[in-house]
């Protein structure tokens, strides 16, 4: 019979599985009557189990309860992952896990693509199953198949819109008139410089910054892909940060923050000043992840190798950063470059244009 537990509030069972090993687990209800049914069906697929060799019967709603309390604040993406899955409750809920096949995975695409979803989100979507029913299979041991394997919808080229030199600094000097957000020429100048996202420059303490040795340093918990890095300063960022020590002087010494309202409070957005500031210098289509593409963009028209662009920006891979690649052919030309003084064209043999 389920019994109580003082640190719980649900009830537990306890129970000799297959192998002749006591189990101790929550059924996940307060209900007294839901938790002797629960335990009821753990009891009954032993007994299938050890009788007949049948392997108990699992279900979605199983999968993703176990999956979503097993990493709940321990991924990075718990709360997109609760997202995803009531996206994809609807559809799965019921199903037995065992009888999973690839047609069930292509009628959920195909459910998705005409409620007008793209295929970026869709992914997203399976991974988050894909995940669960790996996690299940090598934690818990539960021998189901796994029908999202290689069926990863090809996704188009992540979008990349860049300024230029000129464009750049018409964007700062209307940003320097945008007399209700004294902090946004600074925060541009800075992202076009580190290549940093939003939320790491806005969450930038003080103490994360070292003017003397022009750098500051992001953290785990500060990046997306929960790895540290070091930002270097070059002038116009060490520029924007000077402007921002001037500034908490005069308004608030006290704030550990450096982009911050007057009163010393962290600054959570910028999007209203940072269109207006478009607007007035006349930049169309234009958001602030495009000043990290501009970094990227700029530096690659510059000679810099993809992987050193990798870690500055902080990608995962350097397969993000190819995405930047098209922006420098003079690499591709000085490459192929190196052919011309092949003599493998026989003598009088030439190259004819068209």
């Amino acid at each position: 019979m389920p019994y109580r537990r003082s640190d719980s509030d649900t009830w537990w069972a306890s129970y000799t599985d297959a192998s002749g090993k006591r189990v101790r687990r929550s059924t996940g209800t307060e209900n007294r009557k839901e938790a002797e049914a629960v335990e009821a069906k753990w009891k009954l697929e032993i007994h299938q189990q050890q009788k007949w060799g049948q392997q108990p019967t699992r279900t979605f709603d199983e999968l993703m309860l176990a999956y979503l309390k097993a990493t709940e604040g321990v991924k990075r993406s718990s709360e997109r992952d609760l997202f995803s899955a009531k996206r994809l409750y609807p559809f799965f809920s019921g199903k037995e896990l065992g009888s999973l096949a690839p047609s069930d995975i292509r009628a959920y695409i195909e459910y998705r693509r005409t409620e007008g979803v793209q295929s970026g989100t869709i992914n997203r979507e399976l991974g988050l199953l894909s995940a669960a029913i790996n996690y299940a299979r090598m934690e818990l041991e539960w021998e189901i198949p796994n029908p999202v394997t290689g069926r990863r919808l090809r996704e188009p080229e992540g979008r990349v819109r860049w300024l230029t030199e000129e464009e750049a600094n018409r964007l700062i000097k209307q940003a320097e008139s945008q007399l209700r957000a004294p902090y946004l020429a600074d925060f541009i100048r800075l992202a076009l410089n580190t290549g940093c996202r939003l939320n790491e420059l806005l969450g930038l303490e003080w103490r994360r910054v070292d003017m003397e040795r022009r750098i500051f340093f992001l953290s785990e918990e500060h990046t997306k892909s929960a790895r540290r890095r070091s930002i270097p300063l070059n002038n116009q960022a060490l520029l924007a940060l000077s402007n921002r020590v001037a500034y908490h002087k005069q308004h608030c010494p006290e704030s550990p923050w450096v982009f911050c309202h007057k009163d010393g409070t962290r600054l959570m957005a910028v999007k209203k000043s940072f269109a207006a500031a478009c607007e007035a210098a006349g930049i169309e289509d234009f958001h602030i992840h495009d000043l990290r593409h501009t970094c990227a963009a700029w530096l690659v028209t510059k000679g810099v190798p993809l992987p050193q662009i990798r870690d500055l920006l902080g990608h995962s891979s350097v397969t993000m950063t190819e995405r930047y690649a098209h922006l420098a052919p003079e690499t591709v030309r000085a490459a192929v470059s190196r052919l011309d003084g092949m003599s493998r064209f026989g003598h009088g043999e030439h190259l004819v244009s068209h």
